[in-house]
C-alpha cells in the first residue's frame, strides 16, 4: 500500500488538545444561542407588554330596546331631542329608527316601497334627512323623521351615503365589492344629471358647508367645492377609510385597519396618529368615529370595541367590553352620553368617567 494512503493516528497530546478546543467551540456556540434565545425571548415580552392595556372602565352602559333585530348602519342626532338610525335587512327589510326624547327610547318603522337595508344616513343644511340603500332607494324625511317619502335613483345601485348639499343638486355615492365606485348627480326630481365611475370603493360622503364634502373610500378621500361638479384627491390613504367626524377645518377620519387620521386646515395636510398596521398596537377594525371637542373622542369596532382619547387621538385606550355584536355608528348625546347602534337591532347608552 502506498504512504499516502496510510491512516495516521494524532498522538495522545494532539488529541487531547483537539478534544479541548471542540469541547470549548461546542460551548461557544451553546453559549451563543443561549444569548440569541434569552434575546429573543425577552424581546417578545416587550412586544407583549407593549400590547397589553389596562381597561378603561365605564360610568354605566345600558341597553337599550330597539325593538328589532335589524343590522342598525347610522345613528345621527337631528336636534336636541330627535335621533335618527338607519339600517334593515340587506335584500328583505328597510329600517328607519326614531327617538324624541333624546335617545332613550324608540320607535321602528320600516317602508314597504323600500324593501330592503338603508345604509346611508345624510342631512342637508336645510334638515332633510336622506336614507339611502339597495336598489338606489332613496327615503326622504322633510319633518325630523316624523314622515317619510319615497325616492328611486334610477340606475338601481346600492347607495352607500348621499344628501342634498343644494336645494336643486343631490350627491349619491355607490360601490361594488371595493373595487369600483359611482358618484351619482341628481335633480329635485331624483333624475340623474351625471355620473363619475372610478377604479375603487367607496363608504361615504360628508357635508362640510357650502358647496363642500368629503368622499372616503378604500385608501381614498376626496373633496368637491362646487357641489360635485369636480372632485380632488387628498393626500391620505393607507386604509379602507370607513368613517370621518367633521368639526370645521378639524377633521377626523378611522380606516377598518385601524388607522386614525386629522387635518387641522380641511384637509390640505394630514396627519396619521394612530398606524393600523403598527404590529405593537392592539388590533381594530374602526367603523365609526365621534369627537366631543378638540381632546376627547371615542371609535367603535367590528367585535364590539370602544375606544377612547383624551389628547386629541395620538393615544387610544380600550374600554371593557359589553357586546360581541359589530358596533356600527356613534354619536354624542347633548347631556355627553355616547349612543352606539349595530348588529342584531342593539343600541348602547354610555356614560362615562
Amino acid at each position: 500500500m502506498h504512504d499516502s494512503c496510510r491512516c495516521y493516528e494524532l498522538p495522545p497530546f494532539s488529541r487531547f488538545y483537539f478534544n479541548l478546543i471542540y469541547i470549548a467551540r461546542q460551548s461557544l456556540c451553546a453559549a451563543i444561542m443561549n444569548r440569541l434565545f434569552t434575546i429573543f425571548f425577552l424581546l417578545l415580552i416587550c412586544l407583549f407588554s407593549s400590547c397589553k392595556k389596562d381597561l378603561l372602565h365605564f360610568q354605566k352602559v345600558q341597553q337599550l330596546s330597539s325593538n328589532t333585530t335589524m343590522q342598525l348602519n347610522n345613528i345621527r342626532f337631528i336636534s336636541s331631542n330627535v335621533c335618527i338610525i338607519g339600517g334593515g335587512i340587506q335584500f328583505a327589510q328597510s329600517g328607519v329608527l326614531r327617538s324624541v326624547d333624546g335617545g332613550y327610547t324608540w320607535s321602528v318603522f320600516s317602508d314597504t316601497s323600500a324593501p330592503k337595508e338603508m345604509f346611508g344616513l345624510g342631512v342637508s343644511t336645510n334638515g332633510r334627512i336622506y336614507l339611502s340603500g339597495v336598489d338606489g332607494d332613496v327615503l326622504q324625511s322633510n319633518d325630523s323623521g316624523n314622515t317619510w317619502k319615497f325616492n328611486r335613483i334610477p340606475d338601481w345601485l346600492v347607495y352607500f351615503g348621499g344628501y342634498f348639499p343644494a336645494p336643486d343638486t343631490g350627491i349619491f355615492v355607490s360601490s361594488i365589492l371595493q373595487r369600483q365606485c359611482t358618484v351619482t348627480r341628481i335633480d329635485s326630481n331624483f333624475k340623474i344629471i351625471d355620473e363619475q365611475t372610478h377604479l375603487f370603493g367607496v363608504n361615504n360622503v360628508y357635508p362640510a358647508g357650502p358647496r363642500t364634502s368629503y368622499l372616503i373610500g378604500y385608501g381614498t378621500v376626496m373633496v368637491t367645492t362646487d357641489n360635485g361638479n369636480t372632485w380632488n384627491f387628498q393626500d391620505v390613504n393607507g386604509d379602507n377609510f370607513m368613517a370621518m367626524d367633521i368639526h370645521g377645518q378639524d377633521i377626523w377620519l378611522c380606516g377598518y385597519a385601524g388607522s386614525i387620521f386629522h387635518t387641522t386646515d380641511g384637509g390640505n395636510n394630514w396627519k396619521r396618529l394612530r398606524n393600523g398596521n403598527d404590529i405593537t398596537l392592539p388590533r381594530y377594525n374602526l367603523l365609526g368615529i365621534a369627537f366631543k371637542d378638540g381632546q376627547n373622542g371615542w371609535a367603535v369596532c367590528d367585535d364590539g370595541k370602544l375606544i377612547r382619547t383624551d389628547d386629541a387621538g395620538n393615544h387610544w385606550e380600550e374600554y371593557d367590553r359589553f357586546t360581541t355584536s359589530a358596533l356600527r355608528s356613534i354619536a354624542i348625546c347633548p347631556n355627553g352620553d355616547l349612543l352606539v347602534a349595530g348588529d342584531n337591532g342593539s343600541i348602547f347608552r354610555i356614560t362615562t368617567l
